[in-house]
């Protein structure tokens, strides 16, 4: 089982900038797609972001041009850089595989803790 940690939540006001990270206890050089989601109403989370091995990104058309994702595999380690953040932003943030092809499922949501992301007006 591979743990993974988020970090970087707070609270930032409408319009700020956070940086959240996402580190895994074991290599993530080999897992062909990681994506950061946040919780939805109901028992669900939606993936809003995702990239693979390449380097190749998808995005939540909420988020588009205001999230960006990347991935550093020496540092098992996966980035959100959330700009110009709107207070709908707030929610329960976390990080874990995705689709091989970033298709931006819909997914049970999951147990972990995340992180809270507060935008405030």
């Amino acid at each position: 089982q591979v743990q993974l940690v988020e970090s970087g939540g707070g609270l930032v006001q409408s319009g700020g900038s956070l940086t959240l990270s996402c580190t895994s206890s074991e290599s993530i050089a080999s897992i062909p797609a990681l994506g950061w989601y946040r919780k939805v109403r109901g028992p669900a989370r939606e993936l809003i972001a995702a990239v693979d091995n390449s380097g190749q990104t998808n995005y939540r058309d909420s988020v588009k041009g205001r999230f960006t994702i990347s991935r550093n595999n020496a540092e098992n380690t996966v980035y959100l850089q959330m700009n110009d953040l709107k207070v709908e932003d707030t929610a329960v943030y976390d990080c874990s595989e995705a689709d091989p092809a970033l298709r931006l499922w819909i997914v049970p949501a999951s147990w972990g803790q995340g992180t809270q992301v507060t935008v405030s007006s």
